[in-house]
């Protein structure tokens, strides 16, 4: 169990696991299926554990917040920090592509395979429609009511079910709000079964994070296997690009949570590897969720109680890696078509990519392209062409996003985060025990008051003796 739980976070062995993937999905599809298989049944795992854990770990961390000093200004830094991070991600995903222009010398073959791939969906248009952009074009077109009804429940039982998290973040922030005005004596016996059930969920996630080298196997095999090379190759110049990009935004955030931390550069990336490593490789933005928070609390040594809220809220809603790449990939089709950016364009890509990110909150895969529609139409730019293009190479797009994402979390945990040693000591020995609740008292006496202790009892004993005498004699 070790050695696979140190393979799983291995980034040397999951590379390897990729590259034997891609030999797979070419020579032995089979095996590739097969592992792709069971890595969706990793994912379905880790996503009916991760929403309970949501809740939970909201739960938990709200409660803490609250009984941090300044609970108002804490709640709004992470607000206001959530809303600022993610709108410069956008921009700079906007700059990154205005630098790079991705997109605007392809080669004639890149234009004709891109060409052929757009005919080729449109070809078998009702198809497409049904298993690609029936679910997307509603989500594009009809934001607001989409919005509204997923974040303002009328039936919180049915979005648990349905896994939505938008609803179920709305409920727990309410139920958390009234359970936290409530005495310690009230909530005790629940705030134990919450932390059963919280260490339970962990366990589950845990064990099931041991198979993301078969997933990472199983998705490089389908990759190789349902992709054409030719395809890849147009769509490099974009990949590139992004990936550059997300690195670079992603070593902004290291470098910020290092300074805050007061750690070496070296042990920050060292502690947050498991996470980084489940992000990149799970295709999950909830997967990660308890690596991050044991990473940043324990062995960073910030607030436990801000990142139990930040994690599960930043995995739902500050969406930055997409927000880099809604910008990145509408300034790639505007080159494509040979659409001309100015200042008003770029800016108008910054802002609402970071509207789109905020709009896509709760999806994850091929269900956030569909969202890039919304950066598109304020451009009248093609949106189903664009996204036959994009859902082609989705499965090497995520991961980074992913990663990009978790990175800005915790750099929202390090700037919000006191990271007082005293913080740090109490979620290590409780990591969930209320602030200001009972203390264990400790005695101490010296040897002359243990002397003067044990007579004071030597007398009182024959005091109760001679009375008993006295009392059975008359």
């Amino acid at each position: 169990m070790k050695a696979l739980q140190t393979f799983s976070q291995s980034p040397l062995g999951l590379l390897l696991c990729l590259a034997v993937g891609g030999l797979a999905g070419v020579f032995a599809a089979p095996a590739g299926a097969f592992a792709y298989f069971i890595g969706q049944l990793y994912l379905s795992v880790v996503n009916m554990a991760a929403v309970p854990l949501l809740v939970v770990a909201t739960f938990f961390g709200l409660r803490q917040v609250l009984a941090l000093p300044r609970p108002g200004v804490r709640v709004a830094t992470i607000a206001g920090l959530a809303v600022g991070l993610v709108a410069l991600c956008a921009l700079g995903g906007t700059l990154a592509g205005v630098l790079m222009m991705p997109g605007q010398n392809l080669s004639a073959a890149a234009h004709a395979q891109l060409g052929e791939l757009v005919l080729k969906s449109a070809s078998d248009a009702e198809e497409m429609r049904i298993t690609l952009f029936g679910p997307l074009s509603h989500a594009a077109a009809s934001v607001s009511p989409y919005g509204v009804q997923d974040l303002f429940p009328d039936n919180f039982y049915r979005v648990l079910a349905q896994g939505r998290s938008l609803g179920i973040l709305t409920g727990t922030i309410l139920f958390g709000l009234a359970f936290a005005t409530l005495s310690s004596e009230r909530s005790q016996m629940l705030n134990n079964v919450f932390e059963g059930v919280y260490r339970a969920l962990e366990v589950v996630i845990a064990h099931a994070n041991l198979l993301i080298p078969v997933l990472a196997f199983g998705m490089s095999a389908h990759l190789t296997a349902h992709t054409e090379r030719a395809t890849l190759s147009a769509m490099g110049g974009f990949l590139l690009a992004f990936v550059a990009a997300t690195a670079l935004v992603g070593g902004a955030a290291l470098i910020a949570i290092a300074a805050r931390s007061t750690a070496p550069f070296g042990r920050v990336l060292q502690g947050l590897k498991a996470p980084l490593v489940v992000a990149l490789s799970s295709g999950s933005a909830t997967a990660p969720i308890p690596h991050t928070i044991e990473s940043m609390s324990a062995t960073l040594g910030f607030s436990r109680g801000v990142a139990e809220l930040v994690v599960p809220f930043g995995s739902v809603f500050l969406r930055a890696g997409s927000a880099l790449y809604f910008a990145l990939a509408t300034v790639f089709v505007a080159n494509l078509y040979d659409r001309p950016l100015d200042a008003g364009d770029i800016a108008l890509i910054g802002a609402a990519s970071a509207l789109a990110a905020f709009v896509s909150a709760g999806q994850n895969g091929v269900a956030t392209v569909g969202y890039m529609g919304v950066v598109l139409s304020f451009l009248h730019l093609p949106v189903e062409a664009a996204g036959v293009l994009f859902v082609s190479i989705d499965l090497i797009c995520e991961g980074p996003r992913n990663v990009l994402s978790l990175l800005t979390v915790c750099a929202v945990i390090a700037l919000v985060s006191a990271g007082l040693p005293s913080e740090w000591l109490q979620s290590s020995a409780d990591p969930h025990g209320e602030q200001g609740g009972a203390q264990v008292l400790s005695f101490t006496f010296t040897r002359a008051q243990l002397v003067l202790a044990a007579g004071c009892v030597v007398v009182a004993a024959s005091l109760i003796v001679l009375m008993g005498i006295g009392v059975g004699a008359r």
